[in-house]
């Protein structure tokens, strides 16, 4: 038993028919044919909304379509392991690589062409799309958001829902055109890598994502350091009054203070952050 399987059932047993489930998930209904066509695999449980509202309109059993899909999943992984995935990028890399600040496009370009899926290519594309899932998880519920993403694409906003859903059930060997046409190309502005420490930046597009600078850095530490943050600078980052202009950059300055003895308060961190800020305090 599957999840088109009980989805079929259902269908025929409450005299439903597949437009009314489309309209219930918020998805088209060429979406929910090819789900029950088995045409496409299903979602991820934990990478989708579309479970929960069809367990409600269908009447079953709250989790049951997500957990058939979790048991079915895992069957059709365990069919596929024997076979190494074969990623085959082509439009995917071009992308990435014009989105590459254009004075490091060429080193990278030479990096990225000397393997076929090389260590750097997949950190990069691993990385853009890590930033690029939460956003889109985080605005699955927000229709404002797909309603304006659908418009920068030319799609409806229902078109833009299984996108979106079929997205966060990607990965880095599955990336495809469409991927890059409705989230890598409008929502990536440029990324930056620092090809000695492997810090990496992604700026993304100010009119539809909110904080949109990202910076990643692998940093190495000492096998005992344990990182405790300080009580006060919690606070300090609580009080709107105090820690809300800090940008991301100063507080892991602030994070990075070390003290024997008393423990700062958080006006300490606040006298500290206008220290950072006075040009006063650092040479030309």
């Amino acid at each position: 038993m599957d999840v088109s399987f009980v989805i079929r059932q259902r269908l025929e047993a409450c005299g439903l028919e597949q437009r009314e489930l489309a309209r219930a998930a918020q998805v088209t209904e060429s979406y929910i044919s090819q789900l029950l066509t088995r045409k496409k695999a299903p979602p991820a449980p934990s990478r989708t909304d579309i479970y929960d509202k069809m367990d409600r309109f269908l009447k079953l059993p709250s989790g049951e379509l997500a957990r058939l899909a979790h048991l079915q999943r895992k069957e059709e992984l365990k069919r596929e392991l024997g076979d190494e995935p074969a990623p085959l990028f082509g439009e995917v890399r071009e992308l990435i690589l014009r989105k590459c600040r254009p004075d490091k496009e060429k080193q990278v370009r030479a990096i990225f062409e000397k393997q076929p899926f090389g260590e750097l290519e997949r950190l990069v594309t691993q990385r853009l799309l890590d930033v690029l899932q939460r956003v889109a998880k985080e605005e699955l519920k927000n229709d404002y958001w797909l309603r304006m993403v659908a418009d920068l694409g030319g799609r409806s906003f229902e078109e833009m829902r299984v996108i979106v859903l079929e997205f966060l059930d990607t990965d880095i060997f599955h990336l495809s055109r469409e991927h890059c046409v409705s989230f890598l190309d409008p929502l990536v502005e440029s990324w930056d890598i620092d090809l000695a420490t492997f810090a990496l930046d992604i700026v993304l597009n100010a009119r539809v994502v909110s904080g949109n600078v990202k910076r990643f850095e692998f940093v190495e530490r000492q096998a005992d350091q344990i990182f405790v943050e300080e009580p006060g600078l919690t606070e300090f980052l609580r009080d709107p009054a105090l820690g809300s202009s800090a940008t991301e950059e100063e507080v892991e300055f602030l994070k990075r203070l070390r003290f024997k003895g008393k423990r700062p308060s958080p006006l300490y961190y606040y006298r500290e952050l206008q220290n950072l800020r006075d040009p006063l305090h650092f040479p030309r």
